[in-house]
C-alpha cells in the first residue's frame, strides 16, 4: 500500500559536519524530528534509512578526479593548498574526516526520497539531509561539497525519463543546480533568492535565462535585501504558477533553504514563520496539478537552528500529510528539553511574535523593485 509521504532520516546523516563552531550545523534535523514526534505526527513506519550514493550515481554531476580528491581528503592526504583548488579546506568548506562518505550519505538520501516516490512507494518524500545546492561538477563551493539535487535529476533523468522542475526558495542562489542543467530543455531551475549584490554567491541575476536549446528553462528571481513576507509571497505565487504552467513537469523537486528569515545570521531578508507556512502548500498544489502528486522535498540553508529551522522544516512534513498548519505554543516539552541548550530563548509559539522587527523604511521601494523583477525574470513566458 502506497505511503503518503516518507521521511528520510538516519543519524549518520549528522556526520556531515565541518567543526562544531561552523554555521552549517545538522543537529537541526534532529530538532525538527523531535518537535514532529512531539506532535505525534511522524511514525516509525514513516522513516526511511537513506543509502549511501555510489561512484556511478555521484558521476552523473561530478568528475571522477573530483571525487577521488574528496576521498583522500577524508583521510588527511590533500593540502590546503591542493584542496583550495577544488574547493575543500577552506574557511567555507573545511576539511573534516570521513567527509567522502558523509557527503555521499546525504547524495543518497535524495536518492531514497526519489525511489520513494518514482517507485510508487509513497506519494511524496522528504530529505532534509539534502539541498546542497552550491557543489559544482569539480569543486566545492558554499558548505556544499557533493551537489545531491544535481545527482538527483540528473538520476531522475536517467532512471526515469522525467522532465523536471527544481524549485530553490533558499535566501542565497541555487547557483550550481542552474549551470549543470543551464543548456538542458528537460529540466526547469526555478530560484528565489536575496539578490546576489550583497550575498553569496552573486548570481542568479534575471538575464540568466538559460542556454542553446535550454534557453528559457532557467528562472531567478532575486529579491531586495530587507524584502518581508507579502512581497516575497507574492513573487513566488505568482511566478511557480506561471512556470510550473509553461514548462509542465513530470516530477518537483523543491530545495528549501529556512535562510531568508529574519532571524538568520548569514542574509539580509525579513521574511518570518508566514513563508514556511506557504512555500510547501503551492509546491504541493503544483505537485497534484502537474505531476501526479510527485514532489521530493530536500533541505538546504537555514543558519538559526534553534528559533527558525525547526518549526520551517516541519511544514514541509505537516503540508505532505495534510495535517492542517498549527496555531499557538509549541509543544511545552520539546521548548523545556531544548532551551537549555539554545543560546537564544526560543520561540515558543508556531508563529513569530507581533512586531518581530522594525518597519522597514523603505517597503514601498522594495516592493515596488521587486515587482519590476519579477516583470523582467518572467518576460520569456508573457512575450509569447
Amino acid at each position: 500500500m502506497k505511503k503518503t509521504a516518507s521521511f528520510i532520516f538516519s543519524p549518520e546523516q549528522l556526520n556531515y559536519e565541518f567543526s562544531e563552531t561552523h554555521p552549517f550545523n545538522q543537529k537541526r534535523i534532529i530538532l525538527t524530528m523531535d518537535l514532529l514526534k512531539e506532535m505525534h505526527s511522524i511514525d516509525p513506519d514513516d522513516i526511511v534509512e537513506p543509502r549511501t550514493a555510489t561512484d556511478e550515481e555521484l558521476l552523473l554531476a561530478h568528475d571522477a578526479k573530483y571525487i577521488e580528491i574528496v576521498k583522500k581528503a577524508s583521510n588527511g592526504e590533500v593540502s590546503e593548498s591542493i584542496g583550495s583548488i577544488y574547493g575543500i579546506g577552506t574557511e567555507d568548506t573545511p576539511f573534516f574526516t570521513g567527509m567522502h562518505d558523509a557527503s555521499a550519505l546525504l547524495v543518497g538520501g535524495t536518492l531514497s526520497a526519489i525511489e520513494e516516490v518514482m517507485e510508487g512507494r509513497s506519494r511524496y518524500a522528504l530529505n532534509l539531509g539534502g539541498g546542497l545546492h552550491h557543489g559544482f561538477q569539480g569543486k566545492a563551493s558554499g558548505f556544499c561539497i557533493y551537489n545531491d539535487s544535481s545527482v538527483a535529476i540528473k538520476y531522475l533523468q536517467k532512471k526515469y525519463g522525467a522532465r523536471v522542475l527544481y524549485v530553490d526558495t533558499d535566501a542565497h542562489h541555487g547557483d550550481g543546480v542552474q549551470w549543470t542543467f543551464y543548456d538542458d530543455p528537460d529540466v526547469c531551475t526555478f530560484s528565489i533568492h536575496e539578490t546576489g549584490r550583497y550575498l553569496f554567491p552573486g548570481t542568479g541575476n534575471v538575464t540568466e535565462r538559460g542556454n542553446g536549446k535550454g534557453y528559457g528553462t532557467s528562472f531567478n528571481f532575486p529579491v531586495d535585501a530587507f524584502t518581508e513576507d507579502d512581497s516575497f509571497l507574492h513573487i513566488y505565487r505568482t511566478a511557480l504558477r506561471e512556470v510550473a504552467e509553461y514548462f509542465k513537469p513530470d516530477v518537483i523537486l523543491t530545495q528549501n533553504g529556512a535562510d531568508a528569515h529574519y532571524f538568520d545570521p548569514l542574509t539580509h531578508l525579513y521574511s518570518t514563520m508566514k513563508i514556511y507556512e506557504e512555500i510547501p502548500k503551492l509546491a504541493k498544489e503544483i505537485a497534484e496539478e502537474y505531476c501526479d502528486g510527485r514532489w521530493i522535498a530536500i533541505g538546504g540553508g537555514g543558519y538559526d537552528i534553534w528559533r527558525v529551522v525547526p518549526r520551517a522544516w516541519s511544514h514541509l512534513w505537516l503540508t505532505m500529510k495534510s495535517i492542517p498548519t498549527p496555531a499557538g505554543p509549541l509543544p511545552e516539552a520539546w521548548v523545556k528539553k531544548w532551551q537549555t541548550e539554545s543560546p537564544f530563548p526560543l520561540i515558543e509559539t508556531w508563529q513569530d511574535p507581533p512586531n518581530l522587527y522594525e518597519p522597514v523604511p523603505r517597503k514601498k521601494d522594495i516592493e515596488e523593485k521587486n515587482e519590476q523583477m519579477l516583470t523582467r525574470a518572467l518576460h520569456v513566458i508573457r512575450k509569447g
